[in-house]
C-alpha cells in the first residue's frame, strides 16, 4: 500500500531522540507510521516502540506499516495528553524518548473526509477523534458571534477575525454552513486572496482555529509537557516538531524554563526557591528542514524541530 504523508525532519528526529538502543520509546502522534518506521530501523530488535494516534483510521494504517517491526512495537488508540496514564497501563514508569509531530497528515487533508481542508467539499467535522462529540460544524454554526471571534484570534492569529465572523453569521442566518468549501468560499467572498502562486489561501488561518478548538491541542499539548518531566529516564529526549507559532511558542518557552534552574531575584544572597533545572536544550535554536527537503515537501516549510534532555 502506498502511504502518502511524508513525514517531516526524519533524519533529525531520530538523530535527536535515540540514545539508547534498547530503550523504550514513544511516538505520541504516529499517523501513517513514517516517524515510527525510522524509529523502529534504528533501535532495531533491542528497543521497544509505543505508537500513539487519537485517530482510528491512522492506528488502523500504523498497525499495517510497522507490522514488521513484529512485537517490538505496541499501537493503541490515545490521546498523547493522557500518556502518563497510557504507560502505567502498559506497566511502564519511565521511557527513553518521547517523540511528538503536531503537524495534520496528508491523510487527513486528503483522504479522511471531515473537512480539515478548504480545497474540497467535505463535511465540516474536523475532529481527529471521532469518538469526540464537538464538531466545527457545531463551532461555526452556534456559537455567539463574540466567542468565534475570539476563537479566530486566539488560535488562529487571525486579523481580519471581525470580518469573517460577520459574514458566517449573516450567512447562517439564512441557514447552516455545512461543508468546508460552503465556508472557504465565504471567507474568500470577503478576503480576497493574493495572486502570489504562493499566497496562503484566506481561509487557511480560520481552519486553522477551528481545528485547534475542535481538538483541544494546545490544551493536550500543555497537558503532556507537564507530565514530561516524571516520564523520562535522566539522559531521555523530548522531541517536538510544530507548525505554527502558538505550538512552537508553547514547546520553546516551556523547555526555557526546564532548562532554568533559580528563579529567585538576583539581589538575593542565596537561593530560596530551591529550582534545579530539569533538561537542558539540545539545540539552543530550533531546527528548520532544509531548502532540499521544502522542495520536495512544501509543507515542510513551517515546521520546527525541538529537542531537550532530561537531566
Amino acid at each position: 500500500m502506498a502511504y502518502p504523508h511524508q513525514p517531516v525532519l526524519v533524519q533529525e528526529v531520530v538523530r535527536d531522540l535515540i540514545t539508547a538502543m534498547d530503550g523504550i520509546y514513544v511516538d505520541g502522534t504516529v499517523g501513517n507510521g513514517g516517524h515510527s518506521t525510522a524509529i523502529g530501523e534504528k533501535i532495531k530488535s533491542k528497543g521497544r516502540l509505543i505508537c500513539l494516534d487519537r485517530d482510528s483510521e491512522a492506528v488502523r494504517l500504523s498497525r499495517e506499516r510497522l507490522s514488521p517491526l513484529g512485537e517490538r512495537v505496541t499501537i493503541l488508540k490515545g490521546n498523547y495528553a493522557e500518556l502518563a496514564e497510557i504507560l502505567r497501563g502498559l506497566g511502564i514508569e519511565k521511557v527513553h524518548g518521547i517523540f511528538l509531530d503536531l503537524g495534520i497528515s496528508s491523510h487527513q487533508l486528503e483522504r479522511s473526509d471531515r473537512g480539515f481542508s478548504f480545497n474540497r467539499d467535505e463535511r465540516l467535522d474536523m475532529r481527529m477523534d471521532q469518538d469526540d462529540k464537538l464538531t466545527a460544524h457545531h463551532l461555526i454554526n452556534t456559537l455567539s458571534p463574540e466567542a468565534l471571534e475570539k476563537i479566530l484570534r486566539e488560535y488562529g492569529e487571525e486579523k481580519k477575525a471581525r470580518k469573517i465572523v460577520r459574514s458566517i453569521d449573516r450567512e447562517r442566518r439564512k441557514g447552516p454552513i455545512n461543508s468546508s468549501l460552503h465556508l472557504a468560499d465565504l471567507i474568500q467572498s470577503v478576503i480576497p486572496g493574493s495572486r502570489h502562486p504562493r499566497a496562503r489561501h484566506p481561509a487557511t488561518r480560520t481552519f486553522q482555529a477551528l481545528r485547534i478548538a475542535v481538538n483541544k491541542e494546545l490544551e493536550n499539548l500543555k497537558a503532556v509537557l507537564e507530565s514530561v518531566p516524571h516520564l523520562l529516564n535522566e539522559g531521555g529526549r523530548l522531541v517536538i516538531i510544530s507548525y505554527h507559532s502558538l505550538e512552537d511558542r508553547i514547546v520553546k518557552q516551556t523547555m526555557m524554563n526546564w532548562e532554568r534552574g533559580c528563579t529567585c531575584p538576583p539581589d538575593f544572597p542565596y537561593c530560596r526557591c530551591g529550582k534545579a533545572p530539569l533538561f537542558k536544550r539540545v539545540h539552543k535554536k530550533g531546527t528548520k528542514p532544509a531548502p532540499g527537503e521544502i522542495e520536495m515537501n512544501p509543507r515542510a516549510r513551517s515546521a520546527t524541530l525541538r529537542a531537550a534532555e532530561r537531566i
